[in-house]
């Protein structure tokens, strides 16, 4: 079932709801994988992470708004079991702070490589159509979220990498006709040891306007030492609010 713009209390005429919308994008703990094992999510929600049917939306796979829970990538991501991700602690952290309601457009997609998000390459294609239809429908693109890279922590890949994700945000602002729109991008906490480094120092040195940098060294990781567990996922989406409301909101 789709959800309402409008709203009307009492003998008040309708209005139009500020719709403010985050694009979630990028790989596998972007897409989520707090709570995931064996192949299964064991459907643990985080408090910080509950569903508000009123205030926090989401895009489906379909191009229909519903309310957004748990796991958000569940259909956008169809070859893995997703689990918690960082976008509901981060839209259940700013809704007090902005007005409106909240729209996330989750993309993320597990396991795959800065190049397959290149200008034509299906993944980028599809998130700027999301992204347009969900614009087209009513609302006002605030950010985009980006977790990606450790599919690129090899020789290669690495030393492309800035080149790469400078190139990515280009094109998404010219394709969305937002010159500024800001991109709050996480530098990894996993990967190939050998280049995860380098992915990193890459990830910090882009230097463009409206470019921001959150870092996930450090915040806890599941016994494959490559996803976030679930209450990492929680605290990285705080700190994506943080950012958010500290250079944008």
């Amino acid at each position: 079932m789709g959800i309402s713009s409008s709203t009307q209390k009492d003998d008040q005429p309708t209005t139009t709801v500020k719709k403010q919308i985050f694009i979630l994008s990028g790989q596998s703990n972007m897409a989520g994988r707090g709570g995931v094992k064996n192949k299964h999510w064991d459907k643990v929600v985080p408090d910080d992470c509950k569903p508000d049917p009123s205030t926090i939306h989401r895009l489906n796979a379909s191009l229909i708004w519903e309310t957004a829970q748990e796991p958000l990538h569940a259909d956008i991501d169809t070859k893995k079991t997703c689990g918690v991700g960082p976008g509901m602690s981060f839209a259940n952290a700013v809704k007090d702070y902005i007005t409106g309601v909240i729209d996330l457009v989750p993309c993320a997609v597990g396991g795959t490589a800065i190049k397959e998000w290149a200008k034509g390459e299906k993944l980028y294609e599809d998130m700027v159509k999301r992204a347009k239809y969900a614009a087209g429908s009513g609302g006002e693109i605030k950010a985009l979220l980006w977790y990606q890279g450790e599919s690129d922590t090899s020789k290669n890949a690495a030393e492309s990498y800035k080149t790469n994700m400078e190139t990515l945000i280009h094109n998404i602002r010219s394709d969305l006709g937002l010159p500024s729109l800001p991109i709050i991008q996480v530098a990894l906490a996993s990967g190939d040891a050998n280049y995860l480094e380098a992915v990193r120092e890459a990830q910090k040195a882009i230097d463009l306007p409206n470019v921001v940098c959150v870092d996930a060294m450090g915040l806890e990781l599941k016994e494959d030492n490559l996803h976030l567990t679930t209450a990492a996922q929680v605290q990285l989406g705080h700190m994506l609010a943080d950012a958010y409301l500290a250079h944008f909101g």
